[in-house]
């Protein structure tokens, strides 16, 4: 420890909390310093931060470029604990290292030197994976010019080192442990769960954890949800639940006791669907008490996510070969690699890696580490082709959910994996190796279900989504640009087969007719001189035309209906129509030379072929199958001008950034989306949980059926079976909710005032949620400086450099702090005791009036159904305040024009008041400082 001494007193310890309130520990201890001094200390000096780029914009400075003299902190966390989680502060950092949370920015300080020394501490005893490995890393981080690379090699040679011969340390892929695939399991079997059994083991399950006895409600829970699990008794009828819980039954553990002994008695797999992500991570947490062993849980316990979430081992790769020639972040992609090696399964969304990491310093978006370089967006992902195919987290992730009890996936997975199975179905195809009809699923937060539903089962023709296919097919076609052309993927696999290539070949071709590199400025240049190059972008700059003459542009875009279309539309939209066939037509006649090809030579094909073909089809079919006929479809009912279709609704629609247009689009959205959700998902299964804490509906005379509409579950000849147990929490003692009668809503002056004192009423612990960017832009700007001056820390969605999850997870450590978001905020808000105390909406959380809205308000009940959606969005904000019998809350609308009756959703015992702001200020110091 004394030998690291000299290289951390060159670098005092610098922290910047709002205000700015700085100080600084360096060797004469800690102490505050002005915002003038940290502003020159952070540009002058070698100085030791937390997130480099946040310290920066609180000094009102540019994120600084990397240099050896800024040592972020989070920089070498992620070296010392890769895949470890840290919230990217200075209070997350102090209790990831289990240190005290620090007060103030002294406090702060003192712990963030305090951190470090432990940190190098740990990596002197304890490198991980070994001593050799650690410093071949550190060494290759020395030539790249990294600030903690001195202090890192001197903590790595404190003990003795073997004589080994090293790389540069970044060749994770020939690290990570092969794949092994295995025969099939064959058909789950059909034995039933009997609710004393659920029961039973859910007691099991409490003691593993250190529970205490299941609480009635939750044993109730597990036993009534068993139901779930019998043997379906007829073909397209699946054993349906829709199960209220409220929040504090404990419903996760409830439903995983049945799915848990199901499994074990019938094989793989019970599916469990999440909405957010947070959820997926909670599961996956509560099933360590089903799987206690770390081995056990992981062969058991499988996280799935889309392909686009995952680690791509040769996008790594390519990006480490350009980071070593300069043409990257090197210190990033070295981090990148230590988390890759450490991973659990290489999910770079949600997962364990730091999604701080790309952001901390200024680096340009295609060199920086992060998912959006390092995950296959674009689906060019060459399957047994790529050198790293063995070692790929997404084929491991595939085939370990296989094998799984519980798959613990999103619904957004299950849906369109259940649409392209559909479609395969349709034609008489099997099913897809990569996708699974899951038999036993349960759905949690079911409320989320219909708007799963909608995104997976529409379609939409838009500048981007046409520019991606171009790419996707032609390859990028700039200069130094990565990526793989479908030619490039597939001319080894065509071989000499002639229609093959002369498909290949008409396909490229035929795909210079999709919008290209540029094709915005194109179609809507600020100097309002079009220049569409090609068919779709002459339809689209149609499209546009059109919205301008029939819609209001509004602070995120416009939208009008599709029909009646412009002359120029119709014409444009007939073109375009002809151009998309001339690419589908290849593309079909491609996929079919393939198919042949796994039939004609099934004998001769090397398992490796076998599933570049089998990958290659997969992406050809979404493509050409499912993509482009529905493109053209919708084009050519635009061209014909056909009537509408009562079961969808179509609109153009216009999206700005900064008052640009960033895209265009021709949207076709079902009405009622959980007609393709009952016949893709629900009739195939034989059982399904649709649970979640808000589901029923007490103003309805049955409770149940907005559910039973939203779910699919009408659809059925058979009710579902229905279960409502409510919280166990006392409401009336714990919590408060209050509509201020005197602020205008519309004035962001006065939203930011009320605002302001009501989270210092609290004491910070305070999520402000908004209905629109714009409301909470001009909030922030007018109440985040009198915080500070306070000693209140506020974050903010869409202004501070980070993505959602870190800000969540800031506001979860910092006890006193406060969050501003979008309304959509509150469902990956999961922050039980006092960090959060105090929610407060700016207004009424109604459904935005849209062209899709306004259709289904018209099919679904006019007024009840904006009453319904807007109750079931406060119950869902309410249900955030109070996660635990010891909490404490208050729930504020400041909107004096709330009805009364969308209160009625929230749980028994809470009480509105109508008051202004000075008695909700008065009653809210009140009721939080109460004993």
């Amino acid at each position: 420890m004394n030998a690291l001494a000299p290289a951390l007193d060159l670098a005092p310890a610098l922290i910047v909390l709002p205000g700015p309130q700085a100080a600084v520990c360096d060797g004469a201890g800690a102490r505050p310093i002005s915002a003038a001094e940290a502003r020159v200390l952070a540009q002058s000096a070698p100085v030791i931060v937390v997130h480099a780029a946040w310290t920066a914009r609180r000094l009102e400075l540019r994120s600084p470029a990397r240099s050896r003299d800024i040592f972020d902190a989070l920089e070498l966390f992620a070296f010392v604990r890769p895949a470890r989680f840290c919230a990217p502060s200075a209070v997350g950092l102090a209790l990831a290292m289990g240190l005290p949370q620090p007060k103030g920015a002294a406090a702060g300080a003192a712990c963030l030197r305090e951190a470090c020394q432990m940190l190098l501490a740990e990596l002197a005893e304890q490198p991980w994976p070994n001593r050799e490995d650690a410093l071949a890393t550190a060494e290759t981080l020395g030539r790249a010019g990294w600030a903690w690379a001195g202090a890192v090699t001197a903590a790595l040679r404190s003990k003795a080192v073997r004589d080994a011969r090293r790389g540069d340390g970044l060749d994770v892929w020939a690290r990570i442990p092969e794949w092994e695939d295995s025969a099939p399991l064959g058909e789950p079997g059909s034995a039933s769960v009997k609710p004393e059994a659920a029961r039973a083991r859910l007691i099991e399950l409490l003691a593993r954890a250190g529970l205490d006895e299941a609480r009635p409600t939750q044993a109730d829970f597990a036993a009534e949800t068993a139901f779930v699990f019998e043997p379906r008794e007829r073909e397209g009828e699946p054993n349906l639940m829709l199960a209220e819980a409220g929040t504090g039954v404990g419903k996760t553990l409830g439903y995983l006791a049945p799915a848990s002994l199901w499994s074990e008695a019938n094989g793989p797999s019970v599916w469990i669907s999440t909405f957010t992500r947070a959820l997926q991570r909670q599961i996956e947490r509560e099933s360590h008490s089903i799987y206690p062993d770390p081995a056990v849980r992981a062969k058991k316990a499988v996280v799935r996510k889309g392909r686009e979430n995952y680690l791509c081992l040769l996008n790594l790769r390519e990006q480490v070969n350009a980071s070593m020639l300069g043409g990257g972040d090197l210190v990033g992609v070295a981090l990148a690699a230590r988390w890759a090696r450490a991973s659990r399964d290489g999910d770079m969304t949600g997962g364990d890696f730091p999604a701080w990491l790309p952001g901390l310093f200024a680096v340009g978006p295609a060199a920086q580490a992060g998912p959006s370089n390092l995950v296959d967006r674009r689906g060019e992902c060459v399957h047994a082709a790529c050198p790293h195919y063995r070692v790929c987290f997404i084929e491991k992730t595939v085939r370990a959910s296989r094998r799984a009890d519980l798959v613990i996936a999103n619904h957004a997975l299950v849906l369109t994996q259940a649409a392209f199975d559909g479609a395969r179905a349709a034609r008489g195809l099997k099913t897809d190796v990569e996708t699974t009809a899951p038999k036993r699923i349960v759905f949690d937060e079911g409320h989320h279900l219909f708007d799963a539903a909608d995104a997976a089962f529409s379609a939409a023709i838009s500048g981007a989504e046409a520019a991606e296919l171009r790419r996707w097919i032609r390859g990028p076609e700039g200069r130094g640009r990565r990526g793989r052309g479908l030619e490039q993927r597939l001319s080894d696999l065509v071989g000499e087969r002639e229609d093959a290539r002369e498909a290949l070949a008409q396909v490229v071709r035929a795909a210079s007719a999709l919008p290209g590199d540029g094709w915005s400025g194109r179609i809507s240049p600020q100097s309002g001189e079009t220049n569409p190059i090609g068919p779709v972008e002459a339809f689209l700059t149609a499209a546009l035309e059109q919205l301008r003459a029939r819609a209001a542009p509004s602070e995120i875009g416009q939208e009008c209906a599709a029909r009646p279309a412009l002359d120029i539309v119709r014409q444009s939209a007939a073109a375009a129509a002809r151009a998309l066939a001339a690419v589908e037509a290849p593309l079909v006649a491609l996929s079919r030379r393939l198919e042949d090809l796994l039939d004609e030579e099934t004998d001769e094909l090397a398992t490796g072929d076998r599933a570049r073909i089998e990958g290659a089809l997969r992406g050809l079919d979404r493509r050409a199958r499912m993509t482009l006929p529905a493109w053209r479809a919708m084009l050519q009912a635009i061209a014909e001008n056909a009537d509408d279709d009562p079961d969808f609704v179509d609109w153009f629609e216009a999206t700005y950034l900064y008052g640009r247009v960033v895209d265009a689009a021709y949207r076709r959205h079902w009405v009622d989306p959980t007609e393709p959700l009952q016949a893709a998902v629900l009739a195939p299964a034989h059982g399904v949980l649709i649970t979640s804490a808000t589901l029923a509906d007490s103003t309805l005379d049955d409770p149940f059926a907005l559910a039973e509409m939203r779910t699919g579950a009408a659809r059925f000849a058979d009710r579902p079976k229905t279960l409502r147990l409510a919280s166990p929490f006392d409401f009336a003692s714990q919590a408060r909710a209050v509509v201020v009668t005197d602020v205008g809503r519309d004035d962001p002056r006065q939203v930011a005032a009320a605002m302001r004192e009501l989270f210092l009423a609290a004491g910070g612990g305070a999520l402000g949620l908004f209905t629109a960017i714009r409301r909470l832009r001009a909030v922030y700007e007018r109440m985040a400086a009198p915080l500070a001056e306070a000693g209140v820390a506020l974050y903010a969605q869409h202004i501070d450099p980070l993505e959602v999850g870190a800000l969540v997870d800031i506001f979860r450590v910092e006890e006193d702090a406060c969050l501003l978001g979008t309304d959509a905020v509150r469902d990956g808000v999961d922050v039980p005791g006092r960090s959060l105390r105090l929610l407060v909406f700016d207004r009424v959380p109604w459904p935005r009036p849209d062209i899709l809205h306004k259709a289904r308000r018209v099919r679904f009940g006019g007024k009840n159904y904006d009453d319904a959606v807007a109750r079931a969005r406060i119950a869902q904000a309410f249900g955030r305040l109070i996660r635990r019998d010891d909490d404490k809350g208050v729930f504020v609308i400041l909107d004096p024009a709330a009805p009364t009756r969308l209160f009625s959703s929230l749980p028994p015992g809470v009480s509105l008041q109508r008051v202004g702001l000075v008695e909700a200020i008065e009653a809210t110091t009140a009721f939080l400082s109460a004993g």
